[in-house]
């Protein structure tokens, strides 16, 4: 076995971190502790460490053949309980060279909320499989998975035992006054924000942001942050690339405060990345904050010292509101004033998740009128609406529950133009700069699951329909079926995007104002030496269009093919291209390395 000393610079910002969090004796002592189980996990890995007390440079783990699919475990139902063996199937089979990398969306055992009310953090599910499963996932694509750390189910062993007194559990949740003033508090959901427990002590009023079911964990407790390091060194070993911290944003409480985005969230998501980075450094952390553009782009921190990706949550919302008014003007705003993330780090873009639509992020973005819009559409075309209660009284919408297929046109469009704007919201996914993310029924055009909504009596059961395995194949090697059409349209783009490093997550996005029915943006790759230029009529009507290319970042000298036809546009004398495109079409303009014509 190997052995080894860890220099006190090796961590000297983790001591930092734990002495500001805890105070001066607690936080050296518990700095103690994290050697250990730093030690401890190295020395499992055969590892000896090297350190320096610089900055360490890291090389940039994504580029243009990165692509997420998202699913739950027990996406593919039969009558066996081995169910990661379906979803193994299936990925090798239709993902291949079109994804990168899967989201395992929870697969714990739990008691609620489909998956993010965990009972064992440790565990799959029986009826999944167990943790060789998701190694051998691992071995064909990288594996995502959640740490649900910000709560833990009633059920768990952990809450259990702090009721019954045992050793070590007293402090890991957070006990409340009854006259405590909590009403700076920022609340997600229209629920209570505490529960009452009867404990061997006497009866608890406990902090449960999400619901009764889910247990908020006590960080000003580091026995609580060290139980969670050692968690997600655990998923390190099981193979896992890339951790998406759920819900972190609300992780530290301080009464008289939001209870959101904290200084000392920051600081321990800076932990975590300190102790990945020396023991995993081939892990990437994601960060998922449902909020406001500028809130959720903090998680960034320095570029290298928290996520390596956020969440793009502004999207989703933006391209509906785009296709309902046929008008980009909105959305070419928005992209043309981001910023390159810092350091490191990129975006992970997605228009659909096993959530609802948030409507936080778009606050200040659109107004009043808009916002309103997406909730009369949302609820026109079959969906329903998740309320927050506000600061200062009273409730707000605060997300759309409806599956992406449905929020985009209701059922009454013909079947085809459905298809054509589905295609082209994805490829405005797929074009901009950051890593696309696709939810598995994205994939293939899902409708509303009402049946699953009163069933569950959950409005987001709308968008986690589960497949039957034989009978979804069957679906799917239908050319004729909405599943195939969509997953084949999806696949050639996906395709496409990961052969031209235009499309890398470090090139530039340059977007056109051409007019307000046309979305439309230069991507340049890293290195100079490819550019694709996108076009995306969201609008009913065909538009027509007179690109200047001598006054666009675009040689007008060269030749340009689309990379879904294979068509061929030229510039005339003047450095102009004439174009038709037909209601929400879109085109890949690659500029040619030589001139085809004579």
């Amino acid at each position: 076995m190997s052995t080894f000393s860890l220099s006190e610079a090796s961590l000297k910002k983790g001591r930092e971190i734990l002495v500001e969090l805890y105070g001066e004796e607690t936080g050296n002592s518990t700095y103690e502790r994290l050697l250990r189980v730093i030690k401890e996990a190295l020395t499992e890995k055969g590892k000896i460490p090297r350190f320096d007390s610089g900055k360490r440079e890291e090389s940039y783990k994504f580029d243009q053949t990165d692509a997420f699919l998202v699913t739950y475990g027990d996406q593919f139902l039969d009558n066996k309980n081995q169910l990661f063996e379906n979803l193994r199937r299936f990925a090798e089979e239709y993902l291949t060279g079109l994804f990168s990398g899967v989201h395992l969306l929870p697969f714990y055992p739990y008691s609620s909320d489909d998956g993010f009310s965990v009972t064992d953090y440790y565990q799959v599910r029986s009826d999944l499989g167990d943790w060789e499963d998701v190694r051998q996932l691992s071995y064909h694509f990288k594996v995502m998975c959640d740490a649900v750390i910000n709560h833990i189910s009633a059920e768990s062993a952990w809450f259990q035992g702090y009721l019954k007194g045992e050793p070590g559990y007293d402090q890991f949740f957070i006990e409340v006054g009854k006259d405590i003033d909590l009403s700076a508090v920022i609340r997600p959901r229209a629920l209570p924000l505490l529960t009452s427990f009867s404990s061997v002590a006497g009866e608890k009023l406990l902090w449960t942001t999400f619901s009764t079911d889910q247990i908020d964990l006590n960080y000003a407790n580091p026995r609580v942050l060290l139980k969670i390091i050692e968690l997600l060194l655990f998923y390190g070993e099981q193979g896992v690339k890339l951790i998406r911290l759920d819900a972190v944003g609300y992780l530290w409480k301080e009464i008289g405060t939001t209870c959101l985005h904290l200084r000392q969230t920051h600081r321990i998501i800076q932990l975590f990345r300190s102790v990945l980075d020396l023991v995993y450094p081939e892990i990437s952390l994601i960060t998922e904050t449902n909020v406001p553009h500028e809130e959720n782009i903090s998680y960034f921190g320095d570029g290298y010292n928290e996520a390596q990706m956020v969440y793009q949550f502004s999207l989703p919302p933006l391209v509906l509101i785009t296709f309902y008014q046929e008008n980009a003007a909105t959305l070419t705003r928005w992209v043309g004033a981001l910023e390159q993330p810092p350091g490191r780090c990129t975006f992970l873009n997605f228009l659909a998740s096993h959530d609802g639509i948030g409507l936080l992020p778009v606050k200040g973005i659109l107004t009043e009128k808009e916002i309103n819009m997406l909730v009369e559409k949302t609820q026109a075309y079959g969906g329903s609406i998740s309320y927050r209660y506000n600061v200062t009284g009273g409730k707000s919408p605060y997300e759309l529950n409806i599956s992406y297929f449905d929020a985009l046109s209701g059922r009454e469009e013909p079947e085809s133009i459905r298809i054509e704007k589905f295609i082209c919201a994805h490829s405005i996914l797929l074009s901009l700069v950051g890593v696309p993310a696709i939810y598995i029924h994205s994939l293939f055009g899902s409708e509303n699951d009402d049946e699953g909504v009163e069933e569950t009596g959950r409005p987001r059961s709308i968008n986690r329909r589960k497949f039957f395995f034989q009978q979804f194949l069957a679906e799917l090697d239908n050319p004729y079926s909405r599943t195939r059409m969509v997953y084949e349209r999806l696949a050639t783009l996906l395709k496409i995007r990961r052969n031209h490093p235009a499309f890398h997550p470090l090139g530039r996005q340059d977007v056109l104002v051409l007019k307000d029915e046309i979305f439309s943006l230069i991507r340049t790759s890293p290195e100079e030496n490819e550019q694709i230029i996108c076009f995306h009529n969201v609008s009913s009507r065909q538009q027509a269009l007179q690109v200047d290319f001598s006054s666009t970042k675009m040689d007008p000298a060269q030749e340009y093919q689309d990379l879904l036809t294979g068509r061929i546009f030229s510039p005339n004398a003047q450095g102009l291209v004439h174009l038709q495109l037909l209601p929400y079409e879109i085109l890949w303009l690659l500029r040619m390395p030589t001139k085809l014509r004579s």
